[in-house]
C-alpha cells in the first residue's frame, strides 16, 4: 500500500480486508474493521488485538465514519484555532503514515517469510532431485545386470532347446529301429511257428507210416487231411497201429452204472 492509497487494511491478524464505511481506531494507531472492532471492544477491559496494549481510557479507542457527509466535515473543526486544526491534521497524518509503514513492513515481513519458505522448499526439492538420482543410477544399474541374467539365461535356452531337439531326433531314430526289429520278430516268430506245425504233423504222419513219403497240399495242409478214401484209409490204420481198440472201447457213464447195477445182483 502506497501512501496515495485512499483505502487502510484491518490490522486484525486474520483479516486484513479492506475498510469501508465504518471503522474503529485506537490510541496504539491501529485500525479495526466495524465487525472485529465490535466484537473485541465489547468485552473490558479492553485489550489491543494487534500489538495488545490496554485501552482503559474513555477516547482510546473510537469508532469513526470513513467516508463521512459534506456538513460533518464543515462543522467538525469549525470554531477551532488554527494551531489545533494543524495539531490535529498532523495526528491524523502522523496515524495514517504510520499504517503505511506498518503495511509496508509487514509486506516485507509475508516477503521475507515467503522466501524462507522458498528456500527450504528449493532445498528439500533438491535433496529429494538427489535421492531420486541416486535410486535412478541404482535401477539403471540394475536393468542393466537384468539384461546381462536374461541374455545368460537365453543363450542357456537355446542350448537346452538345441540339445532337446537333438534328443527328439536320437529317440525318433530309435523308435523307428525299435520298430523295425519288433516287426522282424513278429516275422520270425510266425515262420518258426509255421515251420513248427510242418515239423510236428511230418513226425506224426511218419509216425505212422515209415514208409510212406510226405506229400503237401498247395495250402501246406496235412496229409492226413487230403480228400480220398486212401487218406482216410491211412488215418485209421494209424489210429489201429497206436491202439485203436482201446480207442473206440471208452466206457460211458450210463455203461459204467449198469456194469455196477449187475454185478450187485
Amino acid at each position: 500500500m502506497s501512501f496515495c492509497d485512499d483505502t487502510l487494511l484491518c490490522n486484525f491478524p486474520k483479516c486484513r480486508t479492506k475498510l469501508s464505511g465504518f471503522a474503529w481506531v485506537t490510541a496504539c494507531s491501529h485500525v479495526f474493521c466495524d465487525q472485529h472492532g465490535s466484537g473485541e471492544f465489547s468485552r473490558s477491559p479492553a485489550i489491543c488485538p494487534a500489538c495488545s496494549s490496554a485501552l482503559s481510557g474513555k477516547l482510546d479507542i473510537v469508532r469513526t465514519e470513513l467516508s463521512p457527509s459534506e456538513e460533518y466535515k464543515a462543522m467538525i473543526l469549525a470554531g477551532l484555532r488554527p494551531d489545533v486544526v494543524l495539531d490535529i491534521s498532523a495526528r491524523a497524518l502522523a496515524f495514517w503514515s504510520y499504517q503505511v509503514h506498518q503495511e509496508h513492513m509487514y509486506q516485507e515481513y509475508s516477503l521475507s517469510r515467503a522466501e524462507a519458505q522458498l528456500k527450504q522448499m528449493e532445498k528439500v526439492l533438491t535433496q529429494q532431485n538427489q535421492s531420486r538420482e541416486v535410486e535412478l543410477t541404482g535401477m539403471r544399474g540394475e536393468i542393466a545386470s537384468l539384461k546381462k541374467v536374461m541374455e545368460e539365461y537365453k543363450r542357456k535356452y537355446s542350448e537346452v532347446s538345441e540339445k532337446l531337439m537333438e534328443r527328439n531326433r536320437q529317440y525318433q531314430k530309435l523308435q523307428a529301429l525299435y520298430d523295425s526289429l519288433r516287426l522282424r520278430n513278429m516275422v520270425v516268430d510266425v515262420g518258426e511257428r509255421d515251420s513248427l506245425h510242418q515239423a510236428t504233423h511230418h513226425s506224426f504222419i511218419t509216425a505212422c507210416h515209415p514208409g510212406v513219403p510226405r506229400q503237401e497240399t498247395p495250402h501246406g495242409s496235412p496229409p492226413f487231411l487230403s480228400a480220398g478214401h486212401d487218406g482216410e484209409s491211412r488215418f485209421f490204420s494209424c489210429v489201429e497201429h497206436d491202439g485203436a481198440k482201446n480207442f473206440f472201447q471208452f466206457s460211458s457213464p450210463a455203461r459204467e452204472r449198469g456194469r455196477s447195477f449187475m454185478k450187485k445182483h
